[in-house]
């Protein structure tokens, strides 16, 4: 009679067991399956970005740092993590499934660090900022990108130079809004990030909060598979 009950038992356990492992490697599968479809999509507008110029160079200290190469990068990054969590919870391969666990909390311990970085470094970083626009706005009638890069911001921010008109030898380019009273793009730039701090702080909070949904979604995978593999062993 014992032994019926611990049997019956058994059963129940491994079908439980069975029902939950299904359902978070289906729920980590589709999960990851539109973050990648998202990652396509980013990585495809970086490369056309990349192939029409058309953002440029804004700093010269930093040629590689452009529109479309940051979101080149960013792009690939999600599509090799999201690769790794729909492989790994549809095949239940732990390799694979520890990988993305790795990646996604290296991903947010640099989060972090950046975070905290330009926090400390904050006014430097202005002052870099600034400086890095002052030089290159003397390249503007030299160098094609650095055109490309400046009309595409004084148009976007409706700003003329890094402080106001008075940065441009001459007259303003194109570009420039005919206000005469119209804020440098620095300025401009700066009331845009204060008046949106909310949101961006409310989508940064987001992202980690999925990060971190991701990470606990991929451990508890893993553990699920070895109990599941305990049983159907016994």
């Amino acid at each position: 009679m014992m032994l019926i009950f611990l049997k019956s038992t058994g059963q129940e356990y491994l079908s439980m067991g069975i029902s939950s492992l299904k359902l978070l490697k289906y729920v980590l599968f589709f999960f990851n399956l539109i973050f990648w479809l998202c990652g396509c999509c980013i990585l495809g507008f970086g490369i056309y970005l990349l192939i029409h110029n058309n953002f440029g160079v804004l700093f010269r200290n930093l040629p590689s740092l452009t529109l479309g190469n940051v979101l080149v990068i960013v792009g690939s990054i999600i599509m090799v993590v999201a690769f790794l969590g729909c492989m790994g919870s549809i095949k239940e391969n732990k390799c694979l499934l520890m990988s993305f666990f790795v990646l996604l909390l290296i991903i947010l311990l640099a989060e972090v660090t950046l975070a905290i970085l330009l926090f400390v470094y904050e006014q430097k970083l202005n002052d870099y900022v600034a400086e890095g626009l002052t030089d290159s706005i003397q390249q503007y009638y030299s160098d094609n990108s650095t055109k490309a890069a400046w009309d595409s911001i004084q148009s976007f921010l409706q700003c003329c130079g890094v402080n106001g008109t008075s940065d441009w030898m001459g007259s303003p380019p194109a570009s420039c809004p005919s206000d005469p009273q119209v804020k440098g793009c620095y300025v401009k730039a700066k009331l845009w990030f204060h008046s949106n701090f909310l949101y961006i702080g409310i989508i940064t909070i987001c992202v980690c909060v999925i990060q971190v949904l991701g990470m606990s979604f991929a451990l508890t995978l893993n553990c699920q598979i070895d109990k599941t593999s305990q049983v159907l062993g016994l």
